[in-house]
């Protein structure tokens, strides 16, 4: 299994070689000009959405989602059941977290009784029906994976979604946390945002956060791209 500094180094190098990681000058929703952007839509290459699924895979697979000490047998158990990916860009990253995941355990069992599941975003009334694909959601333990959580809006429905079907959110991992505050009148991030909305005993994670990329790629940017991200962080960061 990689280690952190590895994984996260190796995904950087492919988002930014792949300009789904660009830098520049970006306007963003809230009105703020952003010195980098982080868009998902161009995670569609075997290469790129090999290194991404390696580094979800890489958080999964530690605590808290996974048991912080292996058992007698030296396997370290998943806490959840489920891999739950919110319509639409949820999907390929559930599936290909999953065959990742299916890779790593090379036959040992540690991840067989783990499935996935992602939602229709309008249900099917002929065949098998419904608004889940994949496995049944009721009585158990749910991960909701996604690229990004911005207002928190699509988190509450995928939330909303899940309880519906009786399953139990016990965390969350997105891909990146830009790691600044909401608003001007919200000192959290988007991030800390969902993990007082979801209570404290259900952890909220992502794979990289904007102090991974200012620590990680560092000069490799550019003096000035790497400055310009100080001084954003310094303006519009947030607390932990």
């Amino acid at each position: 299994m990689s280690t952190e500094s590895d994984y996260k180094s190796n995904l950087l190098g492919h988002l930014i070689s792949s300009s789904v990681l660009s830098f520049g000058s970006y306007t963003l929703k809230s009105g703020r000009e952003s010195p980098y952007f982080f868009t998902t839509t161009l995670l569609h290459t075997a290469p790129l959405l090999h290194a991404t699924a390696s580094a979800c895979a890489s958080v999964l697979s530690a605590a808290p989602f996974a048991a912080a000490h292996p058992d007698g047998n030296g396997v370290k158990k998943p806490n959840f059941d489920i891999l739950f990916g919110p319509a639409y860009k949820g999907i390929p990253l559930c599936t290909a977290v999953m065959n990742e995941l299916g890779v790593r355990d090379a036959g040992r069992g540690d991840w067989s009784n783990v499935s996935y599941s992602f939602n229709r975003k309008e249900a099917k009334a002929h065949g098998e029906g419904g608004s889940i694909v994949g496995a049944p959601l009721r009585g158990k333990r749910v991960v909701i994976i996604d690229d990004v959580i911005t207002a928190g809006t699509a988190l509450r429905e995928a939330v909303g979604i899940i309880e519906k079907e009786g399953g139990v959110v016990v965390g969350v991992l997105v891909l990146l946390d830009r790691q600044e505050r909401v608003s001007e009148t919200e000192s959290k991030s988007a991030v800390g945002v969902a993990q007082s909305s979801l209570g404290g005993n259900v952890p909220v994670r992502a794979v990289l956060g904007l102090s991974d990329i200012i620590e990680k790629l560092g000069a490799e940017i550019g003096e000035e791209n790497l400055k310009r991200l100080k001084e954003y962080r310094a303006r519009y960061g947030a607390e932990e």
